[in-house]
């Protein structure tokens, strides 16, 4: 079992950067045995999935963020981060990390082959 927590989320303006952190209260070992990973979601929309880091340090980033936002895996302190630069109106959303072992790397973004979730960080960018 994984336990999430994040943070890190607030209001910016337009071209602003966040940081999110997500802790996870678990042993190194069984943290580093899920493909973790951070999705995003706004009210009437399905759960996208933006960045994650697979089991062997790879990372995977949506096309939506790429270039912006930087996923990075502290492995001794067991914490998940993005760092999120030159934001946008249209990033506004709750982002939540995950664990998962999703089936292949194509579904490493699909929100469907996570199995736990944090309970979510409100990111709020203005123009």
């Amino acid at each position: 079992h994984v336990q999430l927590v994040e943070s890190g989320g607030g209001s910016v303006q337009a071209g602003g950067s966040l940081r999110l952190s997500c802790a996870a209260v678990a042993s190194s070992a069984t943290y580093r045995s899920y493909c973790m990973g951070w999705f995003r979601q706004t009210p009437g929309k399905e759960r996208e999935g933006v960045a994650a880091v697979d089991i062997d340090n790879s990372t995977v980033y949506a096309d939506s963020i790429k270039g912006r936002f930087t996923v990075s895996l502290d492995q001794v302190k067991n914490i998940l981060v993005l760092q999120l630069n030159n934001l946008t109106p249209e990033d506004t959303a709750v982002y939540y990390c995950a664990a998962g072992h999703p089936k292949s790397l194509y579904r490493v973004l699909w929100s469907s082959d996570y199995q736990y979730w944090g309970q979510g960080t409100q990111v709020t960018v203005s123009s």
